[in-house]
């Protein structure tokens, strides 16, 4: 059976706090709401108590949301949930690139634990679990994984929220085309996934901030290219206001955009609900 121990601080704080670890501060918690809305307020009310390389993180969140307030919630326990914080800077463009950034940072992580890991644009993590049947806008992949970044009113501060489901049996799952790491076989050490994604992230975000946003002269929108499962492919993009596209994904554009072609036009999409269809 597999374990569901709560988080404990002080071996994470000794793995992941300066000196030892590339983390500034580390606070855990049993349960909250949503670690994004608590890393929000906390940083309004403290600005300088939460630098960059902080993170909140909880063993069980009741009111946690994710794109367009879809709730997210999970057994204590069962999943890796936190916020990380990080200050672009004022140079800093590109920030659209954060969510798929942090993205390609799970999937890499989760890459390492074992599970075929792939990133659906703009923040969707997904597996392909063994003899998966198709779902319509998901095909034979299901989301292990979602990412949520929210700013400040001033921009000064994105919180990066992280949901991964770990241990979760189906009958936990909400919605059929969820899965978790112990459905699809990969590992589900919470903590050796925590150690993995928190490098990762680090290695990632830093490399964008030493070229102010310039995701694309650092490498990154290709690696983040590389692990996207939505580009060429033929989508469905359910658009903000209620605008929809059928056309094929084809690019990313150099500020993270979904270039779509619709009967040879191209389309920037800058946000919406992205369906995967069949081809042919």
């Amino acid at each position: 059976m597999v374990s569901r121990a709560p988080w404990c601080h002080d071996v994470l704080r000794d793995l992941l706090v300066a000196p030892a670890g590339p983390l500034r501060r580390l606070d855990v918690v049993a349960a909250t709401g949503s670690t994004n809305e608590d890393v929000l307020n906390a940083v309004r009310d403290d600005p300088a108590a939460w630098p960059t390389g902080s993170l909140l993180l909880a063993d069980h969140q009741d009111a946690g949301r994710g794109r367009c307030g879809r709730a997210w919630q999970s057994p204590p326990g069962a999943s890796l949930l936190g916020t990380f914080v990080v200050r672009p800077g004022p140079s800093a463009g590109g920030r659209g690139w954060l969510p798929l950034l942090a993205g390609l940072s799970v999937v890499r992580a989760l890459r390492a634990t074992g599970a075929r890991a792939w990133l659906k644009w703009p923040n969707d993590v997904l597996v392909a679990p063994p003899g998966a049947p198709d779902l319509d806008g998901w095909g034979s992949l299901r989301k292990v994984a979602g990412v949520l970044a929210q700013a400040t009113a001033d921009g000064a501060v994105i919180a990066i929220g992280v949901g991964v489901n770990v241990t979760q049996r189906s009958a936990e799952l909400p919605v059929p085309w969820a899965s978790s790491l112990a459905l699809v076989g990969a590992g589900t050490d919470r903590e050796a996934l925590l150690v993995a994604l928190v490098a990762e992230l680090t290695e990632v975000v830093g490399r964008w901030q030493q070229a102010a946003g310039d995701a694309a002269g650092e490498g990154l929108a290709a690696e983040v290219a590389a692990v996207c499962a939505t580009l060429g492919r033929p989508v469905r993009v359910e658009r903000p206001g209620g605008e929809v596209l059928t056309g094929q994904a084809v690019r990313l554009d150099d500020d993270g955009a979904l270039v779509v072609t619709v009967d040879a036009a191209e389309h920037r999409v800058l946000a919406g609900d992205v369906v995967h269809l069949r081809s042919g």
